[in-house]
């Protein structure tokens, strides 16, 4: 989540690459503020890079594809026709696609407030970084080459970054309230997936959207919202989904209820101890033995919860046992909790012993703690290996690469930005809140009912973890025919399923199918 990092509730998220053709364009300094007479900053002037375009190709199951990539900026304008905000985006179109039936994924990350480098260097796009899979990446050089797992076999792809971030910019008179919430952030994409067809004739092209983590919540009111402007999806794809906030963070205090979240996270808190071996007779088979945990979790715990401090102590005692042997910790650790487990604390608890704590994104990685008598740490180990590769990659890649020639600095995130600013993002959605995006989904795939979902999900994610996200999509309250247009993906990964190259591939292996699902007629 950094792409990934939610303000509240998320913490957030081979070989070297040949240069293509393009020239690229003098360097050109960012133009300092200036006082004007009355003593007044005149707004800073932003430059304007030129798009860059290049040719390349990537080999994907044995066949060179060759595509045109195109790093530009697209302008959003307000009801007055002035820029308010200029979208940084990379393009990957197939040579020889016919636009009216060659299908045009957009693709982006979510944070709040992430550019798209995490889904744009390590998923699905033309080149890949490789970082460490469940493992510190190290310090530089990367490996950075052409990715065999892309989906430009499927769909031509636009990431974008959203406003403020990557290589894009907010313009006077645009102001960071315009951009900065759950409704302000929709229409911002709306307007850019707009903007987009119109100007490369992608209107009766097959459309997807493709979201991570608070990319999710992007999708599904996008969805919705692009419906009702007449703009209909043949696809939506849920990486890592968060789309009822309340449900998956907002009743999390067990004083006076609240114990959702204790259910939720309990199937991910047990792979977790399956996959530092922390289970006694570890099962060899992990999927089999989480349906175990789901089953527990939704019958004899949630009634267990349910009682509150009238719990019996037979059954207290029964539950116990069962939880300690579930998550690999001590019975005295769940009775001294309630038999609540605070997934932040699990993290610490669980190789507490060994001064080491895994991570939130993704709980296979690990880290040294200096201070073991602590509840929780103050990073997490997921971002510690993957930070330097993908800022690094984004970099290289787009200024040496595509050629995009611009001073301006790549914002992999405007979160600290928006807080410097003593600004906040605005979760209330339709004037309410907490966000809940959920029916947004239920009512874009009610009235367009060929529309498919995939909702990708990593066993070992805290962040957003599966089990929920499979609760919320299995209760849209749509017809049960709709309901199976929604295709689920399970892998033994994180959060960020592509950091794991086996998923990778898996993940790969199933939007293809999905995508030729979603393309029939």
């Amino acid at each position: 989540m950094k792409k990934l990092i939610c303000f509240l509730l998320l913490a957030a998220f081979a070989g070297p690459l040949l240069p293509s053709g393009a020239t690229a364009q003098p360097a050109r300094a960012v133009p300092r503020p200036a006082a004007s007479a009355g003593g007044e900053t005149a707004p800073v002037v932003i430059p304007e890079t030129p798009d860059a375009v290049t040719q390349h190709s990537v080999t994907i199951d044995g066949r060179a594809v060759a595509y045109t990539a195109r790093a530009g900026t697209i302008a959003l304008r307000n009801d007055q026709e002035r820029t308010t905000a200029r979208l940084f985006y990379a393009a990957y179109t197939v040579e020889g696609g016919d636009p009216m039936s060659r299908p045009v994924t957009f693709i982006y990350n979510g944070g709040p407030g992430s550019a798209s480098m995490w889904l744009h260097m390590g998923s699905f796009g033309p080149v890949r970084v490789v970082a460490g899979n469940g493992a510190p990446s190290g310090p530089p050089p990367y490996r950075i080459g052409e990715n065999q797992y892309s989906l430009l076999d499927k769909s031509d792809l636009v990431f974008i970054d959203m406003p403020g971030s990557g290589f894009g910019r907010i313009i006077d008179p645009g102001k960071p309230k315009d951009f900065y919430g759950v409704d302000q952030d929709v229409a911002a994409f709306a307007q850019f997936v707009q903007r987009y067809i119109t100007r490369f004739n992608r209107w009766n092209s097959p459309k997807f959207l493709f979201g991570e983590s608070y990319g999710t919540t992007r999708s599904a009111a996008l969805a919705d919202a692009l419906q009702k402007q007449g703009i209909a999806l043949n696809g939506v794809v849920l990486l890592s989904s968060i789309l009822n906030f309340g449900l998956d963070y907002g009743n999390g205090d067990p004083i006076g209820g609240g114990d959702w979240a204790y259910v939720f996270n309990l199937p991910t808190e047990a792979a977790t101890a399956w996959y530092h071996n922390k289970i006694r007779n570890k099962p060899a088979d992990l999927a089999a033995f989480l349906d175990a945990v789901q089953r527990f979790a939704m019958g004899e715990y949630l009634t267990a919860l349910s009682k509150g401090d009238r719990l019996g102590d037979a059954e207290r005692a029964s539950v116990v046992r069962k939880l300690s042997a579930y998550l690999g910790v001590s019975e005295q650790y769940v009775r001294n909790a309630s038999i609540r487990i605070e997934y932040s604390r699990f993290l610490k608890e669980l190789r507490r012993s060994e001064g080491i704590v895994v991570g939130r994104l993704d709980s296979r990685y690990q880290t040294y703690d200096y201070d073991q008598a602590a509840a929780s740490t103050r990073w997490d180990a997921t971002e510690s290996s993957i930070d330097a590769p993908y800022t690094t990659a984004i970099n290289q890649y787009l200024r040496i690469d595509l050629k995009y020639d611009t001073p301006l600095q790549y914002r992999t995130s405007v979160y600290a930005q928006i807080r410097m600013d003593g600004g906040s993002w605005d979760f209330t959605h339709s004037r309410r809140a907490p966000t809940n995006v959920a029916p947004d989904l239920a009512d874009a795939m009610s009235q367009n009912p060929s529309l498919r979902v995939f909702s990708a999900n990593g066993y070992f994610d805290f962040a957003t973890p599966y089990f929920a996200t499979e609760y919320t999509l299995k209760h849209l309250n749509i017809a049960p025919a709709l309901q199976k247009n929604i295709t689920f993906g399970f892998y033994q990964s994180g959060h960020m399923v592509y950091l794991s190259e086996p998923a990778l591939a898996q993940f790969k292996q199933d939007l293809s199918r999905w995508y030729d699902s979603a393309l029939k007629r």
